[in-house]
């Protein structure tokens, strides 16, 4: 009785050992996939980190942008050259300023590096958005005003684009402004072009490399 009582206990632990060895196999794959999610979670979060860090630098940029923007019109309401207003239609816009001038004219700035690339004549893909509410004011509110399309650059010279100087390169840029404003809305016959390359170099040389729109108190026909 005692043997066959050990007999039988043997048995069942070497009818175990296969099923442990099972549990083990299946245990070391769950914990290989979760290792493998865990993982790709990792990958995704840093991409997500390099996207919302990217994202900021843009933001940082635009601000800056901006305060570089503001600074000047103070600087040209210091001057007397402008005064300061929120009534041009202008206010509110990313990248815009906007002032009167102490003829009554109204002065729209547009930082380039907002509008092109460095070198580039062809808009960037954001500068569309910011093109489209300034042609929509000048469309409607502007619409019986002769408008100047100017373009300015910095003092660095030309080393690396297919345009001989700066004021080729400005020349360039406020025709492509001209044009697409032409196409939401701005009549042609009412918009002129005019190219300053660095002749008119403001405080620094972010905020001299621009393109400025001026509303001019003179009527379009």
């Amino acid at each position: 009785m005692i043997k066959r009582t050990l007999i039988l206990t043997g048995a069942l632990l070497v009818m175990a050992a296969p099923l442990t060895g099972c549990a083990d196999k299946s245990a070391m794959r769950t914990n290989a996939s979760l290792m493998a999610e865990n993982e790709e979670l990792r990958d995704r979060n840093m991409q997500l980190e390099d996207l919302f860090g990217t994202q900021e630098m843009q933001l940082g940029t635009l601000q800056g942008e901006n305060r570089t923007l503001r600074a000047e019109n103070g600087r040209l309401i210091a001057e007397g050259r402008a005064q300061p207003t929120g009534n041009t239609g202008f206010e509110g816009m990313s990248g815009v300023s906007s002032s009167v001038l102490d003829t009554g004219e109204v002065l729209l700035s547009i930082e380039s590096d907002i509008l092109f690339s460095s070198g580039k004549t062809s808009l960037k893909s954001n500068a569309k958005k910011t093109l489209d509410e300034v042609g929509s004011v000048l469309a409607g509110r502007y619409a019986n005003r002769l408008i100047r399309i100017s373009g300015h650059s910095d003092k660095d010279p030309i080393k690396k684009s297919q345009w001989k100087t700066n004021e080729r390169l400005s020349a360039e840029r406020a025709l492509v402004v001209e044009e697409y404003l032409s196409k939401k809305g701005v009549s042609n016959d009412s918009m002129y072009v005019a190219a300053f390359g660095s002749s008119r170099p403001l405080s620094t040389k972010k905020a001299s490399r621009r393109v400025e729109i001026v509303v001019l108190n003179v009527p379009s026909d």
